[in-house]
């Protein structure tokens, strides 16, 4: 039996390379929507290749501009957010793959588990900003979400034939990027490009300049939380430069199970598309021997705040996630611009964090809301910054 794919987020790199899976086995699987922003060339190839029923794009323009250059009119084509939720809610799709960037993947992933879909979540975004609510949306439906990034993959392939009430720990393992040796006073010097050169993962750039922040592990922290329904306290980080254990599960008994892999993203993306079971996959073994040595080290939450802020917002609970996210994206986009030092990232999100507090978050209005008022605040914080920076 084909399994149905609808791929949100298709030119990416997760879309790639879940493309890459589709594409060695075209008889198990079949693409039956894709949805990409602007990124149109890639895009048409794409539709080219894997034919699917609906195309959704970023705009109008581009959405004109595909319908014109294909072959193939009897397909839908659509776009911007509605276009979007077509694309999440196709009746044709067995699966909905979320791996668009950012905030912008939550709604879809909500619509997805909504229509009672099987969700690959690469979107961490998502549950970072409406954890509770999908989790429970997804038992409300009987839908299931399935983690792609690696560290949640792992940690659900450790979880698979042992019980809730037996462990004790989620251990998230990171890389620790680029700049895990920089000094306080190297940081302040670090520019988008040097940020955007990760030393073993190929990412888009804002999961790139996360990595090199730790953000990414403390977003990390907050969607394992709900992922999996395991307090804050109960998730520890660890630096582990090699990144060949992508996460680990402590256990009661004291044991401790891991999983291992070289880092290629395709992995955890076969996996999830074909839970529970193990398809064979032509890529580099990982060889113990050469390896060598695994080390692991403590984060440094002094050069590297955005992890301690990230368990602060947890903590704190109610909408202090959401401002968490936001803020981070915004200062993040800011440092692609110029406007900030990477250093001053997390300076930006704390002081968000400290303008807007945590209030009471009852529905996904509530979250939008929450969302767009920390990103008018965190623009603020940036302009200040830059004042700041002129008097001195």
């Amino acid at each position: 039996m084909i399994k149905k794919i609808a791929l949100l987020g298709s030119t990416g790199s997760i879309g790639r390379m879940t493309l890459d899976i589709v594409r060695r086995f075209p008889e198990k699987f079949a693409i039956v929507a894709l949805a990409a922003g602007s990124n149109v060339e890639l895009l048409r190839q794409q539709m080219i290749e894997f034919r699917p029923g609906l195309i959704s794009v970023g705009s109008q323009e581009h959405r004109d501009f595909l319908y014109q250059v294909s072959d193939e009119h009897n397909r839908e084509y659509v776009f911007g957010q509605d276009g979007l939720k077509q694309a999440a809610s196709i009746s044709d799709a067995d699966m909905v793959i979320s791996a668009l960037s950012g905030s912008a993947g939550m709604l879809p992933t909500k619509i997805a588990l909504a229509a009672g879909k099987d969700v690959g979540l690469a979107n961490k975004e998502s549950m970072v900003m409406a954890g509770h609510y999908l989790t429970k949306l997804a038992r409300d439906k009987g839908s299931r979400i399935i983690p792609i990034d690696s560290e949640h993959s792992a940690i659900f392939q450790c979880l698979q034939g042992n019980r809730a009430e037996d462990i004790r720990s989620l251990i998230l393992t990171a890389s620790g990027g680029p700049f895990i040796d920089y000094s306080g006073s190297q940081l302040e010097t670090v520019t988008p490009a040097q940020a955007l050169s990760h030393p073993i993962w190929a990412m888009g750039p804002k999961i790139t300049i996360d990595s090199a922040t730790l953000m990414n592990k403390g977003l990390e922290v907050i969607e394992a939380r709900w992922l999996f329904g395991i307090p804050s306290d109960r998730i520890e980080v660890v630096v582990h430069r090699q990144s060949v254990i992508h996460s680990m599960v402590r256990y009661h008994d004291g044991s401790i199970i891991s999983q291992l892999g070289c880092p290629d993203m395709r992995i955890p993306i076969l996996y999830a598309l074909t839970y529970p079971e193990r398809w064979s996959l032509d890529l580099p073994q990982l060889d113990l021997i050469e390896t060598r040595q695994l080390t692991f080290e403590e984060p440094d939450h002094d050069r590297f705040p955005c992890l301690a802020l990230a368990y602060e917002a947890l903590k704190m609970g109610g909408s202090a996630p959401i401002v968490l996210n936001s803020s981070d994206e915004v200062a993040v986009q800011a440092f692609l611009d110029n406007r900030i030092r990477l250093d001053q990232i997390p300076k930006v999100i704390s002081q968000t964090l400290e303008k807007e507090g945590t209030s009471q978050v009852q529905s996904f209005d509530d979250i939008i809301a929450v969302d767009m008022q920390a990103r008018v605040q965190a623009e603020r914080t940036i302009n200040q910054i830059g004042r700041e920076h002129d008097c001195s």
